[in-house]
């Protein structure tokens, strides 16, 4: 029977609702919580954010033993070195990039093409298994993607460097990443 894992992301995501914050101190209390409960994959924050966030991404990787703790990391080689500094002490690190996908992110946010994405996700990617053996990578704003772009970067020469996990989040897509999952192919 297939099995769903538990990818938690509130001590990343949860800091992003108005008026609510986290110390390192509440950020290792939850994330003991979290292992308590026996998620799957603790997401404990954005190294390259700031220094309360790397500090609480290695305090919580070296101090939470029992799950997977990972941190993100945008598709380039700064975050995911700081990213690794940060995790390195873990004893089940992962690295989380990402890279939107959408045509309006890849046009005006990064201004590139579909090519130098896809060798964008391809290098980033390969820069985080040079460094650990737990990679994840995201399509950012897959829901507004057109349905067989993500796939090809999903199926890309990236999984050859990764073969780990990859998801396809809808941040403010309309149908969301289902939509284009359950569409395409």
């Amino acid at each position: 029977m297939p099995r769903v894992a538990i990818f938690d992301t509130t001590l990343r995501d949860g800091e992003q609702a108005p008026g609510f914050s986290m110390n390192v101190t509440d950020k290792l209390r939850l994330a003991r919580q979290l292992e308590r409960l026996r998620v799957d994959v603790i997401e404990a924050g954005f190294p390259i954010a700031s220094e309360g966030d790397f500090e609480a991404v290695g305090k919580i990787a070296t101090e939470v033993r029992e799950v997977s703790i990972t941190a993100l990391a945008r598709a380039n080689p700064g975050d995911i070195r700081r990213c690794w500094e940060a995790l390195e002490g873990g004893a089940k690190p992962r690295i989380h990039t990402f890279l939107a996908t959408s045509d309006i992110h890849l046009g005006h946010k990064l201004l590139m093409s579909r090519a130098e994405a896809l060798d964008r996700v391809f290098k980033a990617v390969e820069l985080a298994r040079s460094l650990c053996d737990d990679v994840e990578f995201s399509a950012e704003d897959a829901g507004r993607t057109d349905r067989e772009y993500p796939y090809q970067v999903v199926e890309g020469s990236y999984l050859d460097a990764m073969n780990k996990a990859a998801l396809l989040p809808s941040h403010m897509a309309r149908g969301g990443a289902a939509a284009a999952i359950q569409g395409a192919r």
